[in-house]
């Protein structure tokens, strides 16, 4: 499968490497095709790897995953372009994190919208599934770093598209435990989350924890 993964950072690095190790055909979207970072990745990620700008990777790809920090996604996603991401899935692991004031961040949005929501809104023919923000970004590739049952939460509003990334979340990294919280609405509770991930973190001194549900 082709895939697109918008941003250069260690989420995206991560994802992708994973990505082309499963022998899929991957392009890392940056604001330049010459990107230091990206060029970098490339070298080292195998020869399913390519690089190019967000354009670029949105229009090769099948499916696109936002991997962009959260306070440049929507700036990311409008250089990609609607037309080069018109219809596809678009799996988005990005949080609405500002840290200009330091530690711990704030949310940039929340309560009565989302990250999630706003990328839905600017972009109405993209179908927007939130999922694997709420963890390390080593733990979203390879769950069984962390012992014991865990869950993955996603929503989105095309049931379809989130079938598919179920399936990539369960077949492709490793996932046991995927909550379906409902339509795109739900990304406000998946982003709140992370205020108390990051308390957490510095109370418990590694990023190496999840939720799991028990009713």
């Amino acid at each position: 499968m082709r895939i697109a993964v918008l941003g250069n950072g260690i989420v995206g690095n991560t994802i992708g490497t994973k990505l082309c190790e499963l022998g899929h055909d991957v392009m890392m979207g940056s604001r330049s095709a010459t990107n230091e970072k990206a060029l970098k990745w490339k070298s080292t990620a195998g020869a399913r790897a390519d690089v190019g700008d967000f354009g670029a990777a949105a229009a090769f790809a099948e499916i696109v995953f936002n991997c962009t920090a959260g306070t440049g996604s929507m700036e990311a996603l409008s250089m990609a372009g609607e037309q080069a991401l018109d219809g596809k899935i678009l799996v988005d692991v990005s949080n609405p994190l500002d840290f200009s004031k330091g530690f711990p961040p704030y949310l940039t949005v929340c309560n009565t919208d989302s990250l999630g929501e706003q990328i839905q809104r600017t972009f109405p023919s993209v179908k927007v599934v939130k999922t694997l923000n709420t963890v390390n970004t080593f733990i979203m590739v390879n769950p069984s770093l962390i012992a014991g049952e865990h869950d993955m939460f996603l929503c989105g509003n095309d049931e379809k598209a989130k079938a598919q990334v179920e399936e990539i979340l369960r077949g492709w990294f490793g996932w046991t435990q995927v909550l379906d919280l409902g339509d795109i609405t739900n990304a406000r509770a998946m982003e709140m989350i992370l205020p108390i991930w990051v308390r957490l973190y510095g109370k418990l001194g590694t990023p190496n924890f999840n939720i799991h549900v028990v009713k």
